[in-house]
């Protein structure tokens, strides 16, 4: 069983020049300082405050207070948490990144209490920027294997 997420982002014609590579530096940052390195203040510098998450998470509110408040929940499920990008493909304004992602879990999970397990979950998300910020996302993590290695 997969978990589908979704972020929506849009491009404006502002941004249409923007290379795949940067818009690919873009994802890169935002997952190395608002995940990695846990600022969730910095996340407006590269998602759009009305962000649409195709698939939230339950309970997910919308925009980019929706996506603090998720990834405040992992923090605290999974305080060590850290992505690793495995491989990312970029084209126009749209950029697919493979992911993995480990942690321990020492906090409560979708019900599941802190385990003390480490977990490995690979995923894949496809971003959509406008104006150099994520606009619209969909992502695509392995759920059923994370639900499992925590013992749920």
């Amino acid at each position: 069983m997969f978990v589908r997420l979704t972020f929506c982002l849009s491009q404006s014609k502002s941004e249409a020049n923007m290379s795949p590579d940067d818009a690919k530096l873009v994802i890169r940052r935002f997952i190395d300082e608002v995940i990695n390195g846990r600022n969730l203040d910095a996340a407006g510098d590269f998602v759009a405050g009305n962000v649409v998450e195709q698939v939230p998470f339950p309970g997910q509110g919308p925009g980019l207070e929706g996506l603090r408040d998720v990834l405040r929940a992992l923090f605290v499920a999974f305080p060590d948490m850290h992505w690793t990008i495995d491989e990312q493909l970029g084209e126009a304004d749209k950029v697919l990144t493979r992911f993995t992602w480990t942690a321990t879990q020492k906090g409560q999970f979708f019900g599941a209490p802190a385990s003390g397990k480490q977990v490995s979950v690979w995923g894949m998300v496809i971003d959509r920027l406008e104006d150099g910020r994520i606009k619209e996302t969909r992502i695509l993590m392995d759920m059923f294997g994370l639900m499992r290695q925590i013992g749920a």
